[in-house]
């Protein structure tokens, strides 16, 4: 999410006043500034916390209260189910034009409670009532707002081609050796990634290398001697590595529309993912990448590209083909720019 807001934030504010009001989390790089253009203004909410928890989020709600109150912003677009929950609560549709995008409801998380499950989307179902377009980031995403709100459509996540292009400039080309496989994938060792199964994949394929790029509380159950952790790293750096691997496994149990498989799709790698919202609005299995069911697909994958059974080089062209059409972050742009300039269209 904070790649992707970095990009559509950039270009906004081109020839918009942007003002982005903020948390920080574990994984957001210490010098998060210089990411963004010099004319974006940041003001830190210090009590919204990732969690629930009473007394900070009401504190939260009347900070957002008072940002918006000094900033009197024509458009405010809540990015995450908890910003979504306090920026919904805190202001009026009379004070601006409201937008959110949930990036994976938290109602569709697997790692809580059936209580808490049912809290989430009975809360999603009574914000939902208020003035304010949901846009999803995924045609999966959508599907599953049309079960909390009325108001909602979609735009597709997009990536940034021409930075990418720029990271990647000199460093030399990869050419797979099927029989020395270097498989990797990105992001918060969390429960969300099902890093398990990544260490079981990796346990059934010793002589293979395994990357996880990223860091997180369940980094113990990444077990498996041939996995290598590289901790949080720089996002050039973290392009550069994603580059020089074969494959990008995304084994999530939920997501919204990932942006690191979007960014792998683009470097075409041979993308092998789980079937959840996003990562199935993204690939077109055999064509551009791979769904996975069950855990005894992703072996057999495996299996078949060490084998040359499968056609890699159409899928990675092809992978890159379905970015540059309907990925891209030119595109997004002008749709974004359309919902905040002409007003509000409910799907």
């Amino acid at each position: 999410m904070f790649t992707y807001l970095v990009s559509i934030a950039n270009r906004m504010s081109k020839d918009m006043d942007v003002v982005i009001a903020y948390s920080v989390r574990k994984q957001t790089p210490q010098d998060f500034r210089k990411y963004f253009n010099d004319t974006i203004q940041f003001i830190e909410v210090k009590n919204f916390t990732r969690n629930l928890n009473p007394i900070k989020d009401i504190k939260a709600i009347f900070e957002v209260k008072k940002i918006v109150k000094n900033e009197k912003p024509d458009v405010i677009h809540m990015h995450s189910s908890k910003a979504g929950a306090i920026g919904r609560l805190a202001i009026s549709s009379k004070q601006a034009k409201l937008f959110y995008t949930p990036h994976s409801y938290a109602f569709c998380k697997k790692d809580e409670s059936k209580l808490k499950i049912l809290f989430y989307k009975i809360a999603e179902k009574l914000l939902g009532k208020r003035n304010c377009l949901t846009v999803a980031c995924s045609k999966g995403e959508y599907e599953a707002s049309k079960q909390v709100t009325k108001r909602s459509n979609y735009i597709n996540n997009g990536i940034d081609i021409e930075e990418i292009n720029q990271i990647i400039l000199h460093e030399p080309e990869n050419v797979i050796d099927v029989q020395n496989l270097k498989i990797c994938t990105v992001g918060r060792i969390g429960a969300q990634k099902n890093p398990k199964l990544f260490n079981q994949i990796a346990e059934k394929f010793p002589n293979l290398s395994f990357t996880w790029i990223g860091d997180g509380e369940l980094k113990s159950e990444l077990k498996s001697p041939n996995i290598k952790i590289t901790g949080w790293k720089p996002r050039e750096d973290t392009i550069k590595l994603l580059y020089q691997n074969d494959i990008f496994i995304l084994a999530s149990l939920w997501e919204g529309l990932p942006i690191t498989l979007l960014e792998a799709m683009y470097l075409k790698k041979i993308c092998i993912v789980s079937n959840v919202i996003g990562n199935r609005d993204v690939i077109e299995q055999g064509l551009d990448g791979f769904i996975c069911e069950k855990e005894e697909d992703y072996y057999n994958l495996i299996e078949k590209i060490k084998n040359a059974e499968v056609d890699y080089l159409k899928i990675k062209d092809k992978a890159r083909e379905t970015i540059l059409v309907k990925h891209h972050i030119d595109n997004i742009e002008k749709e974004y720019r359309k919902i905040y300039c002409e007003g509000v269209d409910y799907h």
